[in-house]
């Protein structure tokens, strides 16, 4: 018998869970926003001249040359349901400072993933980043109901898995040879969470992204992993 296949749930679930729609979610630094093609300029800020190809190494597509490719990049995916893209607009000065997808979505079975995640140099490692997963996850489990929510990464992105540890992802193992990007061999690191681990992580996020755990200069009085062991 595989591990896991007898565990108890909580409740039963109401599947299928409906599929996810092009709409705000608002948030305390930042919103996301259905990807639309008047932010095409400020993604294409979002990786500056010598940070792109770091940026782009683990994305599908390569760095792009100009903005006209963004633009591109960006027409073609706007109104997509399946990976449906958001844009991650910060509330302080306005702009569109990452974007990010929900994919690979199977209401039948109740798993999403989050993924194709650019968040830029503003962004990435700061509160608007954990703000970003932290509604993210509330829109899957809270409001969607989702059973499962996946990060995956190539396997040789220690930032991203780092990334997914932090945020209460669960390392699930790795997928050898799963694909084949940009003219290489990816292994595929998985993770997840379950909606029977959201009301503790929700708990500890909120506690993270309280005002009084930052001070002035916005610096974490405890990390998001000790607001959710306190609980």
């Amino acid at each position: 018998m595989l591990l896991g296949t007898m565990c108890p749930i909580p409740h039963a679930p109401v599947l299928p869970a409906p599929r996810p729609e092009p709409r705000r979610l608002l948030g305390r630094t930042l919103n996301l926003e259905p990807l639309a093609s008047a932010q095409a300029a400020d993604l294409y800020a979002c990786a500056p001249a010598g940070e792109a190809d770091r940026i782009y190494r683990f994305l599908p597509e390569a760095p792009p040359p100009d903005l006209a490719t963004v633009q591109a990049w960006v027409d073609a995916r706007v109104g997509g349901a399946d990976p449906m893209f958001y844009a991650c607009r910060e509330l302080d000065g306005g702009r569109v400072v990452g974007r990010q997808a929900l994919m690979r979505i199977t209401p039948d079975y109740g798993v999403i993933e989050i993924g194709n995640i650019l968040w830029g140099p503003s962004m990435a490692r700061t509160v608007l980043a954990t703000e970003a997963l932290y509604l993210t996850a509330c829109y899957v489990f809270d409001e969607l109901g989702y059973r499962r929510f996946e990060w995956k990464c190539d396997a040789l992105n220690e930032p991203s898995r780092r990334a997914a540890l932090r945020f209460g992802f669960e390392f699930e193992g790795v997928f050898r040879q799963h694909l084949w990007v940009k003219g290489r061999n990816r292994d595929t690191a998985w993770f997840a969470m379950l909606d029977r681990d959201w009301p503790r992580l929700r708990r500890g996020y909120e506690a993270w992204l309280a005002p009084g755990n930052h001070d002035a200069a916005g610096r974490q009085r405890a990390t998001l992993a000790e607001c959710i062991a306190r609980l």
